[in-house]
């Protein structure tokens, strides 16, 4: 193969304030939804991480059987797969529309053989089928709202409970699953149920600030953990259990997690996440390898060592919760992820991490990403500011400087001398020192931008690039180049100035050498959707370019050979949901490269391409 991804970056869960986000584990990864994406997020090793783009829908709830051979997954239409999570090509083995409404939660049973979804569906809010049948095994009955959590008895004799917006617990008798008994001990919303692996207990937790214990083969109510000291006082919204059963691990909206030695009915451990909102933790997971993650508002996954004696997380891993919207290489072995809404990001690809840039960021959408002479970097964001990022001692911080631009920016570049050219809804505007120090008004509408040196390219909605010299004070037009056949969307100019390539909302790409004021050619048309990024490839800092890399929003990548333009490489799904940027890493000298690319499904991806 003449690619091989080498790494990925994946994004983090979308969580909902109020509402529970389910995680489930095996060995020590985790799994949860994302858009259209189930994340396999690897704690030990981030780019190993895996994803599966099988839904075409939102996707709700992620689940991996017992074996973790195989993961059920699910979305707002009430439909599940269930896939194979060993192969590269990650098959569908069955589907099944199980409800006819959103799944909220899914449970396998301990032999993989049978499995409960639970949701908002219009006729039933849960039903349990076969797994190689899809055929019903029983019936959940007993709930007049919607069924939030739902878990199954590994042991025979098999028994489920389910625990839904009603405040009751549905005690089942299987197999086949049949109604047993309703449990009233909360008085609100029950947020999760989970049996602890000995099936001995199971517990529940919901809005009422509660945590109760039961017993695993009767139902019966064993002890209620919350008069204990030191206990949640809000929502607690997910419970864990430890491989053992001898502790459970709580999540609650008071932003605290906390660990309970269930034979003493006390808190083991307390640990504080922080103040505010963005703090309240929705979710949570004991892994085999025990490591204990709680999960943030924000989005962050908050990993916890028990053995520690700290009131903190041990770490905490962050990344995008919405699109990347766009990306540029940053000093060293970094790159720098502006998501949409309007977080910025910085990824180690050494130590494959995520981090996220410091200070006071943008409040909407990042709408472009620029590198500056002296590694510092400047993002523009759709909060109409365009601000400075500073690398310091491995981390990357907002600076105080903010320029408020004259209208939402659509694109920005910078020149070697520092000054920034930002591509707002009429004007065109130069940036240097945080001022601005020239203006251009066109008689077109500008729509992308890409600089080199001296030259500064323009894009334009009504088809043509305007090429334009900078002497450092003001632009001055030197010619028009024409080819694309629909509105100019990205563009790109060779870090020499011997070529500029455009691509358009059509999908096509045309190449233009600048010594002839001539395109070189307008056959790279294999893209179906818009261009949203483009990128040159040189070998050295003073050498001609070699190759480009683009991106489009039908997800696929392709480089091209500047020099041999009938040669190319297609990676196909390089972004799942539609690309957004992409840009080249480094060229490893022996006739490969290194190229990022990363899309609307918040991940990014690294890939080793044999270069055509």
């Amino acid at each position: 193969m003449s690619f091989t991804r080498t790494a990925l970056y994946p994004c983090n869960p979308v969580t909902t304030r109020g509402v529970s986000t389910k995680l489930s584990s095996h060995q020590d990864k985790i799994i949860y939804a994302n858009g259209r994406t189930i994340v396999i997020h690897d704690l030990k090793d981030l780019a190993s991480s895996r994803t599966f783009t099988g839904h075409a829908q939102s996707t709700t709830v992620a689940r991996f059987s017992p074996t973790g051979f195989y993961c059920a997954s699910a979305d707002a239409t009430g439909l599940v797969k269930i896939w194979d999570t060993i192969g590269e090509d990650q098959s569908v083995k069955w589907e099944y529309r199980i409800i006819s409404g959103r799944v909220n939660d899914l449970a396998w049973d301990g032999e993989s053989k049978r499995m409960i979804a639970v949701g908002d569906g219009r006729d039933k809010f849960g039903r349990p089928i076969i797994v190689d049948t899809g055929a019903s095994c029983g019936e959940i009955t007993g709930h007049a709202k919607v069924v939030n959590a739902v878990s199954i008895r590994r042991q025979r004799p098999y028994r489920a409970v389910t625990g839904g917006d009603d405040g009751l617990i549905i005690f089942s008798q299987g197999v086949p699953y049949k109604y047993d008994k309703t449990i009233r001990a909360h008085t609100k919303f029950v947020q999760d149920v989970r049996y602890a692996p000995s099936g001995d207990v199971f517990a529940s937790v919901g809005s009422d600030f509660k945590v109760f214990l039961y017993d695993g083969k009767t139902g019966e109510t064993l002890a209620e953990l919350t008069g204990a000291e030191n206990a949640h006082n809000g929502s607690v919204m997910a419970c864990s259990w430890s491989g053992d059963s001898k502790s459970l691990l709580t999540s609650s909206l008071d932003c605290t997690v906390k660990l309970w030695d269930v034979e003493s009915r006390k808190v083991a451990k307390t640990w504080d996440i922080g103040k505010g909102v963005t703090n309240q933790q929705v979710g949570c997971v004991w892994t085999s390898s025990d490591d204990l993650v709680s999960l943030s508002l924000s989005g962050a996954l908050n990993v916890f060592d028990k053995r520690e004696n700290k009131d903190r997380p041990s770490r905490v891993l962050r990344a995008p919760q919405k699109a990347i919207t766009s990306a540029v290489r940053g000093p060293s072995h970094t790159f720098i992820a502006g998501s949409a809404d309007g977080r910025t990001f910085y990824y180690d690809t050494s130590s494959h991490s995520i981090h996220a840039v410091e200070g006071e960021g943008h409040t909407n959408l990042v709408s472009g990403l620029a590198a500056g002479p002296n590694e510092n970097l400047y993002s523009s964001g759709f909060d109409d500011r365009v601000r400075e990022i500073e690398p310091s001692d491995g981390t990357f911080s907002f600076t105080q400087a903010s320029f408020s631009a004259f209208s939402q920016p659509k694109a920005l570049t910078g020149t070697m001398d520092g000054t920034l050219f930002v591509v707002g809804i009429n004007i065109i505007e130069a940036i240097r020192n945080n001022q601005r120090v020239f203006e251009l008004a066109p008689t077109y509408v500008p729509s992308a931008i890409g600089a080199a040196g001296n030259t500064v390219a323009i894009g334009a909605e009504d088809t043509k690039v305007y090429v334009y010299a900078w002497d450092g004070r003001a632009l001055s037009q030197s010619y028009v180049l024409e080819g694309n056949k629909g509105p100019v969307t990205a563009i790109a100019v060779s870090p020499s100035g011997e070529h500029i390539v455009a691509g358009d909302s059509a999908g096509k790409i045309v190449l233009f050498g600048t010594s002839g004021k001539a395109k070189i050619t307008d056959r790279w048309a294999h893209h179906t959707a818009r261009i949203a990024s483009l990128a040159f490839l040189c070998p050295s800092t003073a050498g001609s370019a070699t190759h480009v890399a683009s991106i489009s929003l039908d997800t696929n990548v392709y480089i091209y050979s500047v020099t041999n333009i009938s040669k190319y490489v297609a990676i196909r799904g390089a972004a799942p949901g539609g690309g957004s940027a992409v840009f080249w890493l480094k060229s490893q000298g022996n006739g490969k490269g290194e190229l990022v690319s990363a899309g609307a499904d918040g991940c990014a991806r690294i890939w080793e391409v044999s270069l055509p």
